[in-house]
């Protein structure tokens, strides 16, 4: 598949990375020459300097042949163009452009992106995919990461490990025959820094961060199983009332229970915009770093506190600040991964990175419809992969036993009809129609893919 992404930042770097990674011919465009000469280099893509609206821009990146355009720049409008020039002029069949303003994304005008108007075919917005991934997050206190696959019937947890955790030092293999009943495998762990996949033989330390495929009906059981308590979020402290921070508030909101919120945030013209926008939120006007500000939201009794401003150095110290007054949850927005090591050190439960959040959502929406989802992990250390089983996959008709699945590769889940087996037995045979989820580190992807037989057939 020829994919031109245009747009060389954080987020097109990471597609650029996996498309190329997976044998598809990837040209990256930017008018950046030190951006494109750096993905030229360090992956197996070609480049064009220039602006990816310009029509001579996107020819010289061969447009004429193209499978698939992702707008991913900076500019709203730049994406919106490029789409436009992709289908008006080179009648590129598959367009994708990433759209943060909440304008173009308002119901109301929806109509607009259509093939005879303005023809994106998928809009991605980064702020509302953020505010997606930050209600998981408060839905599930006990994790630093969460996603749930398989029709919200699977679920992915990640749990850090304490000393007080009760299965320490104990062999997975063994775990399985001490909860035989428990619908739960453990399909990554990150020690020191290094992601990998586990063994049975492997077994789990204190300051492990691991990552679990669960039913949706064991999710309680499990947290308590890896020593995490959990408890109901009734009182949540949002620093940012911009576009994420009043997404998050709008959504807990309509939730039935009684959640109660409150927003910090620095901009009078935001804090009006989101006191009139909203109708049971206490907004208060001033900077999230004050003492005396977080003291006046009752930061000590608040159960979650949520820092979405538009600065990394600021929701760190925020969230600090709260856990230091008796915050029992702090979550951050983090958009430079090389912050994210810090999170454990300075006592921060989880983060959410855009790009990752960004980077998931574009991958969701280019592979062919066998793949259903994918969830990118960590720094694209790893996917989490959702997809039917072809009837010419590898996999189709083998027993489990029998598959040789790279060692960077678990299965977390299958699904059959409709039974979900989250630890199928050796002897478990996969069938066309099956669906498998699949947790593979970020070298074994394209593997993955040649097993489920899709890398050559996406739309």
């Amino acid at each position: 598949m020829k994919v031109i992404i245009c747009g060389a930042g954080q987020v097109g770097w990471q597609i650029a990375r996996h498309l190329s990674g997976e044998r598809n011919d990837v040209t990256v465009v930017d008018s950046n020459p030190e951006l494109v000469r750096r993905a030229s280099d360090m992956l197996d893509v070609q480049g064009t300097v220039g602006f990816a609206s310009h029509p001579d821009v996107l020819e010289a990146a061969g447009a004429r042949d193209c499978d698939l355009i992702i707008a991913a720049t900076h500019s709203d409008e730049v994406n919106m163009v490029t789409c436009q020039v992709a289908q008006s002029v080179f009648g590129v069949t598959r367009k994708i452009a990433r759209l943060r303003s909440q304008s173009y994304l308002n119901e109301e005008y929806r109509d607009i992106y259509r093939r005879d108007q303005l023809p994106i075919d998928v809009i991605i917005s980064p702020e509302r995919e953020v505010a997606e991934a930050a209600m998981r997050r408060l839905l599930a206190p006990a994790t630093f990461d969460t996603e749930s696959f398989m029709e919200d019937q699977l679920r992915l947890m990640g749990i850090s490990l304490q000393p007080d955790c009760p299965v320490l030092s104990t062999p997975l293999r063994q775990l399985t025959d001490l909860f035989s009943t428990l619908r739960a495998i453990v399909v990554g762990v990150r020690r020191e820094g290094r992601l990998f996949a586990p063994e049975p033989n492997d077994q789990l330390f204190a300051g492990d961060q691991i990552y679990l495929c669960t039913h949706r009906d064991d999710v309680s059981r499990t947290l308590e199983i890896f020593g995490k308590n959990t408890h109901k979020q009734e009182r949540i402290l949002i620093v940012g009332g911009g576009n994420v921070g009043l997404a998050v508030a709008k959504k807990l909101e309509a939730r039935s229970d009684r959640t109660r919120a409150k927003i910090i945030e620095m901009s009078r013209e935001k804090a009006e915009r989101a006191a009139d926008s909203l109708e049971r939120t206490i907004v208060l006007h001033g900077d999230g770093m004050s003492q005396e500000l977080l003291e006046e939201a009752n930061v000590s009794a608040t159960d979650a506190l949520l820092a979405v401003t538009d600065d990394d150095k600021t929701n760190l110290l925020v969230a600090v600040r709260a856990k230091q007054a008796g915050c029992k949850m702090a979550i951050t927005l983090v958009n430079d991964p090389t912050l994210i090591p810090m999170m454990e050190p300075l006592g921060i439960d989880a983060q959410i990175n855009p790009r990752a959040t960004t980077v998931s959502s574009i991958l969701r929406h280019i592979r062919h419809g066998r793949v259903r989802q994918i969830y990118s992990i960590g720094d694209a250390e790893a996917e989490v992969i959702e997809a039917q089983v072809l009837g010419t996959s590898p996999l189709s008709g083998k027993l489990l036993r029998d598959i040789d699945f790279p060692e960077g590769v678990l299965l977390g889940g299958l699904k059959k009809g409709d039974k979900i087996v989250v630890r199928p037995r050796a002897d478990t045979r996969i069938e066309e129609g099956d669906v498998v989820v699949l947790f593979a580190l970020a070298d074994d992807v394209a593997e993955v893919e040649r097993l489920l037989q899709v890398s050559i057939d996406y739309f």
